[in-house]
């Protein structure tokens, strides 16, 4: 949601490229000079390579894609197709075959993606169709997959914290040039709200989340950490209710088990892997 209101007013490449670059070099800064997070390692030379072609790169373009999606259409049209991505995860971990095993699997994507439409059924149903927004929703969702199996790649040389960290300041980097370009012609408000908002989203949306989500990909297959983007939804409703007063929808329930039952299903499968 504070994406949706920043790219309203700041360019989209400029917004998510310096919100990457910031909480790269923070969560990086963490790793330096604490052990919290493990003890600092250098990268070896083709590690890096790899983090900025693998990690930074494919981070940059889907972050990009993310915020013109969230510009030309409404968040529940990218939520719904986001909640579609672990489906393009399980067809790069092999085409699907008729036994239970892979009846499983894409029934937990299918049950999880049925929760997340439900869920948004009124603002589908209410909003408008634009092509380029769903062109750009279409392509986030096969980048936000592109990236997560990148990283599990990359997750066999680094922890996730340390892939999270180099992955998000080289997108930063990649995105500055577009970002700056954006500076010179469009006008950027800077105020209490907008900053406050973007720090939000660095530290809540990209610091802390980044780290556990990589931190997850490195012990498990990517469709199924994918599972749980579509609690993503289900947390932010319910954030609004507790926060702003916002009643559930009438499906909220319906919803919740659906995406429920898709996550249990797709995770059943971990007691053998």
């Amino acid at each position: 949601m504070g994406t949706k209101w920043l790219v309203h007013d700041w360019p989209p490449v400029w917004t998510g490229g310096t919100r990457f670059l910031v909480a790269g070099l923070l969560l990086l800064a963490v790793l330096r000079f604490t052990r919290w997070l493990g003890v600092y390692r250098p990268l070896e030379p083709e590690v890096r390579r790899r983090l900025w072609w693998r990690g930074g790169l494919s981070l940059a373009a889907y972050i990009v894609v993310f915020c013109w999606a969230l510009r030309f259409t409404s968040v529940s049209h990218v939520a719904l197709y986001i909640g579609a991505s672990p489906i393009w995860s399980l067809l790069v971990e092999g085409r699907p075959r008729w036994n239970w095993f892979c009846a499983r699997r894409y029934g937990a994507a299918l049950l999880a993606l049925t929760g997340v439409a439900v869920l948004f059924w009124p603002a589908l149903h209410a909003s408008g169709f634009n092509l380029a927004g769903e062109c750009f929703g279409l392509l986030t969702s096969l980048l936000w997959a592109n990236y997560n199996h990148q990283s599990r790649v990359l997750a066999a040389d680094l922890t996730g914290v340390e892939v999270a960290a180099h992955a998000m300041w080289m997108a930063g980097v990649w995105l500055l040039p577009p970002g700056l370009w954006e500076l010179a012609r469009q006008r950027l408000p800077v105020d209490g709200a907008h900053l406050a908002i973007q720090a939000g989203c660095i530290v809540f949306g990209g610091v802390l989340p980044y780290a556990l989500w990589n931190s997850a990909l490195r012990h498990w297959q990517t469709s199924r950490v994918m599972l749980f983007n579509n609690f993503i939804p289900v947390a932010t409703a319910t954030w609004a209710y507790f926060t702003l007063g916002e009643p559930f929808s009438p499906t909220f329930v319906v919803a919740m088990l659906f995406i429920l039952a898709g996550v249990a299903l797709g995770q059943a499968e971990g007691l053998k892997t």
